[in-house]
């Protein structure tokens, strides 16, 4: 029986995906389960997430065995092991995507970390990995670095279906928007439908908060306490706002009027990192038409729990969420620099996760000789 919390948050517009995926949670039927039961219609991975699913190792001995009898180093099993999980929970949520003409019952797989800084690079792998895993529900995931934003256009532009990941700031929302548009009218002049080209962009929110409250918490001051907890939302309900502008703009309309689908906004790092914050901080107060909203499991659970949902949260909050910019600035602390930090951050805790996988893997494929 579907919960009565997730589905009133699926009804008030948002797509609810799940951050996580592994091997014991395809072949158990939990990933099935909470598409039953919590209203779950996509799933997102990153390095982190198959760093710990692989590490743990539940599941993954037989394909590791293969793999190292086939000869294959670290490398190419990780892409094995990880392209095969995604296949198999894009098969669980293909009766979504059917039935939402696309939209959602999308699984994510990442391009690798160490391409974060190689446009030509993270397009051919966007591509190898599209064509590796073989489910037109994929989605390839991409950072919205400055390099990453060309290889945006030219995956889009090959009939990629493409998630832009670790965006925090605007300005470089902005740019990811239109890396997507141009991406589409080159598709356009390829020939490819372009219905069937989907896109989101996640923008991270709880980093933010992490950051900036760090900052406030060293002024000290009464006023720089009583902003603490208030960036994340607030640099998020302006990104929404920047995507209803931009899709409302002539270009893009006339893009949606030949089949093109809007790249929709999708928040991301929605669990909690301080615990004095309610634990569905991220989730009620980001409630909007159009959205999705990667939960990692605690945070679905404790929305499952006791999320409460009273409609939009957004479209009226673009006046205070500028105050809380504002001030915020005019403390001192530094927006660009905030977000220009976490991007780098975001990209170290990827490497090291990559660099643990390989190293995990490795052990792995010696212990079968």
């Amino acid at each position: 029986m579907t919960n009565p919390r997730t589905q009133a948050l699926s009804e008030a517009g948002v797509s609810i995906w799940l951050d996580d995926l592994s091997r014991e949670r395809i072949e158990t039927g939990s990933l099935a389960q909470a598409v039953a039961d919590l209203s779950v219609v996509g799933v997102t991975t990153n390095p982190t997430i198959f760093q710990k699913a692989i590490g743990a190792g539940i599941g993954y001995g037989p394909r590791i065995a293969e793999c190292a009898a086939n000869g294959l180093d670290a490398e190419a099993t990780i892409t094995e092991l990880t392209s095969a999980d995604v296949a198999d929970a894009c098969d669980v949520l293909r009766g979504v995507y059917d039935a939402t003409n696309g939209r959602d019952g999308r699984v994510s797989i990442e391009v690798e970390p160490n391409l974060a800084r190689d446009t030509e690079g993270t397009a051919a792998r966007a591509k190898e990995l599209w064509a590796k895993v073989d489910r037109e529900n994929a989605m390839i995931k991409i950072p919205a670095t400055v390099e990453g934003l060309a290889a945006i256009t030219a995956a889009t532009a090959a009939g990629i279906s493409v998630n832009i990941t670790l965006i925090f700031s605007i300005e470089r929302y902005r740019q990811v928007i239109n890396a997507y548009l141009t991406g589409l009218e080159q598709a356009r002049e390829a020939g490819y439908d372009l219905s069937r080209i989907h896109s989101v962009a996640s923008f991270f929110v709880s980093r933010v908060d992490t950051e900036i409250d760090a900052r406030l918490n060293a002024l000290g001051t009464p006023e720089a306490l009583a902003l603490k907890g208030q960036a994340g939302l607030a640099n998020a309900r302006l990104a929404y706002e920047v995507f209803e502008e931009a899709f409302a703009s002539e270009r893009a309309l006339h893009l949606v009027s030949l089949g093109a689908n809007r790249q929709r906004p999708l928040w991301a790092s929605t669990g909690v990192k301080d615990p004095a914050l309610p634990d569905t901080l991220y989730v009620a107060g980001l409630v909007a038409a159009d959205v999705v909203n990667t939960m990692p499991e605690a945070t679905l659970e404790a929305v499952a729990d006791h999320g409460e949902f009273t409609g939009d949260t957004i479209s009226d909050s673009y006046s205070e969420s500028n105050q809380v910019l504002n001030a915020l600035d005019a403390l001192g602390v530094d927006y660009a620099e905030v977000t220009e930090l976490l991007e780098i951050e975001g990209l170290s805790k990827f490497d090291v996760s990559w660099a643990e996988l390989t190293e995990t893997v490795e052990a792995a494929l010696k212990d079968q000789k």
